[in-house]
């Protein structure tokens, strides 16, 4: 456990924290386990802290160190996470969704505010925001531990051969060796062409708002055709996926399927838009939380949606689950 107030005895982690915890996520693929693996790296550096020697490395180098020996022993008996979009063919509607795959089977979705700096240059912002892209996270996941985290260090955080070869006690050719490895694995692996997410662009954001209107009128023949022709649907913890608008309308327009009465509460996940999804519960007027969707947009269409089923993102998120903050959060919507 870390000891109460670790953080805190040494200033100098708060510079490095967001930067840090988005490597272990990267490295990771689990907002949950690079949480994690930032607080073992908190604890071993408080522990060690005599072994610092300022002469031969930055805090920030050393910090980085640490939280790559941490992810390196994470990652020695972890299966590879992935998409469902990974994992098999799609399928049709009517489908059966078969049996559901423990969370440990998928790259998990991450706040922003834990991964992404906050304020910065606009251009590298949006860059950032690419490198946490639940595809991009998904391709680093094919990547051998080690190249993994030579790419994230050279290519995403834009670290020197020769820093990155001391890090990680080894040679410059050997790094540079392992990042033309992990480049050509990646360009094997192209991503789904989606938009930079900019919360600022009104075009972005008359389309999240026309989706969220169709979705709270249950209006699906208007929400699908917000939807890309080649549009993708998951849902964790399934295989089970679709390609194609014409599937996915066959699945939101089927009577068993039907969201009538659900709300959308807005958030941000991966550099892309996100909404936490609430079912009413009863004639009450209560909701209860039901899932996260990550969604990928591209001209003026919705281009994918993950759905991650279940509640045990929102307190990650800080999203409400319980009845009392749900309502506060129902009634805010109804007043925008």
């Amino acid at each position: 456990m870390t000891k109460p107030g670790a953080r805190s005895e040494d200033p100098r982690w708060e510079a490095h924290r967001v930067e840090l915890h988005g490597y272990c996520y990267r490295m990771l693929g689990s907002g949950f386990e690079a949480e994690d693996a930032v607080q073992e790296t908190l604890l071993r550096a408080w522990r060690h802290a005599d072994r610092f020697d300022e002469t031969r490395a930055s805090y920030r180098t050393w910090l980085f160190s640490i939280a790559t020996n941490v992810c390196l022993d994470m990652l020695r008996s972890a299966q590879r996470r992935a998409r469902a979009t990974d994992l098999g063919p799609a399928s049709y509607a009517g489908a059966p969704l078969g049996a559901p795959l423990p969370d440990t089977a998928w790259v998990q979705p991450v706040p922003d505010g834990r991964v992404l700096p906050e304020h910065g240059d606009p251009a590298e912002v949006a860059e950032r925001r690419e490198t946490v892209r639940l595809a991009f996270v998904a391709a680093l996941q094919h990547l051998a531990p080690r190249q993994r985290a030579v790419l994230i260090l050279r290519d995403v955080l834009g670290w020197p051969a020769a820093e990155v070869a001391r890090l990680l006690d080894t040679t410059v050719a050997a790094v540079n060796s392992a990042l033309q490895r992990a480049r050509s694995v990646l360009s094997s692996r192209p991503l789904t062409p989606a938009e930079p997410y900019r919360p600022d662009d009104r075009a972005q954001r008359d389309l999240l708002d026309r989706y969220c209107d169709a979705f709270h009128r249950h209006d699906m023949e208007t929400l699908v055709g917000l939807l890309h022709e080649d549009a993708t649907m998951t849902m964790p913890p399934f295989v089970w996926w679709l390609r194609g608008r014409g599937e996915i309308r066959k699945v939101l327009l089927a009577p068993e399927a039907s969201c009538a009465g659900a709300r959308l509460l807005p958030t941000v996940a991966n550099g892309s838009p996100a909404f936490a999804q609430y079912r009413p519960t009863g004639p009450d007027g209560a909701y209860e939380p039901f899932a996260l969707a990550v969604l990928e947009i591209a001209d003026g269409s919705v281009i994918e949606t993950t759905t991650y089923l279940g509640d045990r993102l929102f307190p990650l998120f800080g999203l409400p689950t319980e009845a009392a903050d749900i309502a506060e959060a129902m009634g805010f919507l109804r007043e925008r």
